[in-house]
């Protein structure tokens, strides 16, 4: 069995580098900006792909500079009126929303 441990680290190793860079393409390069409470700026560098995000305080006027289309949504879990942004794009400042997902099926 000692002879199988070299060659299982190495293959470990091997499907790790090679998991890594296909991590990164799931996420959408770029920021998507909003303003929160009292006109506070925030971002999120890299979003990830296709997964619902909930913002979790007042969220409005969203801007998408990240190369993926998004979608913002009205209601909490990606529910509610759908507005989508281009790559680029931005929601007039008073568009409210409260969850949005980058790069949608």
């Amino acid at each position: 069995m000692r002879l199988f441990r070299p060659i299982t680290i190495g293959l470990s190793s091997l499907a790790l580098a090679l998991a890594l860079p296909a991590g990164t393409a799931l996420a959408s390069n770029g920021k998507f900006a909003w303003r929160g409470p009292k006109g506070q700026s925030y971002f999120l560098q890299n979003p990830p792909n296709s997964k619902c995000l909930n913002m979790s305080q007042e969220a409005r006027g969203p801007r998408n500079n990240t190369k993926q289309p998004l979608v913002v949504y009205t209601g909490k879990r990606c529910t509610g009126k759908a507005t989508r942004l281009a790559p680029g794009k931005s929601a007039p400042s008073g568009t409210r929303f409260a969850s949005v997902v980058f790069n949608p099926h």
